[in-house]
């Protein structure tokens, strides 16, 4: 009887942790971008709400990929539509946790929370020449890089290869 119990305590422990994890990853983007805007914001001392827009715009700027799209969503890109901001510059002023943060923009744009980054390469195991051409092209981008001239997936292969050293490092 007491092992029943038990087996069943130890069951509902590992359901509320996996439940945890899953609520935590709910909203990617949102956390980690905000997460560092946070970071930056306390290691420059910025605290005014107006002062916190600033920063966000200017960091959005510079913000590629899902972090763009986000930004985008929240109204902190020069192209778009929605005016989200101030749900983000006010509750920051006043030290709101990041996580409650994008649980209250969840709300107002599900789109926001629906955000995920890609899985990295494991550049140890990767085969280039499985991969499609667009996938390809993806990482070059992702590099800011181009590959002028290159008409055959063996071009994109090698010029991926050329620049693997300047922006792969600890994984090979």
């Amino acid at each position: 009887m007491m092992m029943n119990h038990l087996g069943l305590w130890f069951c509902s422990l590992l359901l509320v942790v996996f439940l945890a994890q899953q609520v935590s990853a709910e909203c990617e983007v949102c956390e980690k971008f905000l997460g560092k805007l946070v970071k930056h914001l306390e290691a420059e001392q910025i605290e005014k709400e107006s002062d916190i827009k600033a920063e966000l715009k200017k960091m959005c700027r510079a913000a590629k990929g899902k972090e763009n799209r986000f930004c985008y969503y929240i109204g902190a890109t020069d192209d778009a539509a929605t005016g989200l901001l101030n749900e983000v510059t006010r509750p920051l002023s006043h030290h709101i946790p990041v996580d409650n943060i994008c649980k209250k923009l969840k709300k107002q744009d599900s789109q926001i929370c629906e955000l995920k980054y890609e899985k990295d390469i494991d550049w140890k195991n990767v085969n280039l020449q499985k991969m499609r051409v667009k996938q390809l092209k993806k990482i070059l981008n992702n590099w800011g890089e181009e590959c002028r001239g290159c008409i055959e997936k063996s071009d994109f292969i090698k010029r991926i290869n050329d620049l693997k050293p300047k922006y792969v490092h600890s994984e090979l």
